[in-house]
């Protein structure tokens, strides 16, 4: 590790490279893990779907120690009009990234070719049973986390999941990504789990690879807490672990 420093309620973890970042986040998540499940009978992860997240969760699921069976796995966002499976769906990304590659007790996944207001009831009502005892995510480059990009963020949101539209630099993003090879692929509407769901996890591990996150972390960490930096609210959150490589990190 190259340096840890403290953001309000923020630890921020600062690494040399991308590889040591997913690593040392999978062995400090994979550890909380643990230590709940000796605790209770099972436990509730939401996770994000980002290239960003690739080398945590390979390196999550080589952790040794962690009764799989015992734990629930969700997701945070998913484009309308892709099904369970579309080759570019965040639920095809997950479960290729670890949802099918270890044995949960069950995995929930957001359908976006159904009716998005009835989708979203449904998955809300799934989340609203449950606390949430950790978070995995990501930050976006626009500030989002899941898909509450700035103009539809709510840190008060009454809803658990809802239908945004996604703003040009989320859409681009996916496209800087890898994931679609134009902005004109990219679907203009998601469905997304609400702000005050994500954090109200017991633990949230943040991971943020890549110079092209620098500026958003660095307006989340360091800026104004506020709904146009959707990112931010974590300063005000319990229990936030962030981990970034050298070159997300602006200092």
């Amino acid at each position: 590790m190259k340096r840890e420093l403290d953001f309000d309620k923020v630890r921020l973890k600062v690494y040399d490279t991308r590889e040591e970042m997913g690593k040392e986040a999978a062995a400090e998540a994979a550890e909380c893990m643990r230590r709940m499940l000796a605790k209770q009978e099972e436990i509730h992860c939401v996770f994000a779907a980002a290239p960003s997240q690739n080398e945590f969760l390979e390196a999550l699921i080589q952790e040794g120690g962690i009764d799989w069976s015992r734990v629930n796995g969700y997701h945070m966002d998913e484009y309308v009009g892709f099904e369970i499976g579309h080759p570019s769906s965040f639920n095809r990304f997950l479960s290729h990234a670890i949802f099918d590659r270890v044995p949960f007790k069950s995995v929930h996944l957001i359908n976006g070719v159904s009716e998005c207001s009835q989708e979203a009831a449904r998955y809300g009502a799934i989340l609203e049973r449950i606390d949430i005892d950790i978070t995995f995510m990501g930050i976006g480059e626009n500030g989002h986390i899941a898909f509450n990009d700035p103009e539809v963020a709510d840190f008060c949101d009454p809803q658990t999941v809802k239908v945004v539209d996604l703003d040009e630099v989320c859409r681009l993003q996916q496209v800087h990504d890898g994931c679609f090879p134009s902005l004109e692929d990219v679907p203009g509407q998601a469905l997304t789990v609400t702000i005050p769901k994500l954090v109200s996890a017991r633990e949230i591990f943040c991971i943020v690879p890549t110079e092209k996150k620098r500026k958003a972390v660095k307006e989340a960490l360091t800026g104004e807490i506020r709904e146009a930096c959707p990112a931010s609210i974590l300063r005000k959150t319990d229990h936030v672990h962030m981990y970034v490589d050298q070159d997300c990190y602006w200092a």
